[in-house]
Order: C-alpha cells, then structure tokens, then sequence
C-alpha cells in the first residue's frame, strides 16, 4: 500500500511542476527520471512536442569495469548531457525534477550539468 501512496505523491509533485515550466526550441525542458538503478536524462521542447536529447545509464558509456555509487553515474550523466547539448548549440535549459526532491542523485546531476556549461 506504502508503494502506491508514493508512485500518486510523486506523480502530483510532477504534474504541479509541469503545470509551471515547459521547454522552448530555444530553452528546452532538462526532465530527470530516477529509478531504483539507473537515471535518463532528455532535452525536451513542448512546443513541438519533440525530445532534442535522451542519455541514460545504461548507455554504452557507462559500461566501466569499476564499482561505480549511483550518486557518481548521475553526476557522469550531467557532465555527458551537457557536453551533448552543447554540441547540438542549446546552452539554456529549464529544469524538471520530475517530481523527484533536489537531493542526492538529482542534485548531482544538476551540479554537474552546470558545471559544463549548461544554464538553469
């Protein structure tokens, strides 16, 4: 019952956040989704309703024969998606948690992505 209580909780949060931002051709949405194992990251425009970008961690590039935390393939993630949109010439974003609290893996991503380059 506990699992229900938090997949509705989290897909409030959601839809109380989308109702305020939404992504341009020219600043699209960075939307995060956090699973259990793995994050995906995409640049989405809602104007045209098209995904510019979608990086995940179970991509090729994160197949590494060390022990990786999750906390650290997030912040990977950031960096690539950054490098990415950089190279497709968005350096602006509007950024989507996903309902998900800026904490831990989400924060991480976040950093890194501004790091790079990325403006949010």
């Amino acid at each position: 019952m506990a699992t229900v209580d938090k997949k509705t909780g989290l897909r409030r949060r959601h839809l109380r956040i989308r109702k305020k931002i939404s992504g341009t051709p020219e600043r699209p949405r960075l939307f995060v989704h956090r699973s259990n194992k793995h994050m995906l990251a995409s640049l989405i425009d809602d104007t045209t309703g098209r995904t510019l970008l979608c990086v995940t961690t179970t991509a090729n590039e994160f197949a590494s024969p060390e022990k990786e935390t999750k906390t650290d393939m997030a912040a990977r993630l950031g960096q690539i998606v950054a490098r990415k949109a950089l190279e497709l010439g968005i350096e602006a974003v509007v950024f989507d948690r996903g309902g998900h609290p800026y904490h831990g893996r989400v924060r991480a991503l976040a950093e890194k992505a501004r790091e790079a380059g990325l403006k949010f």
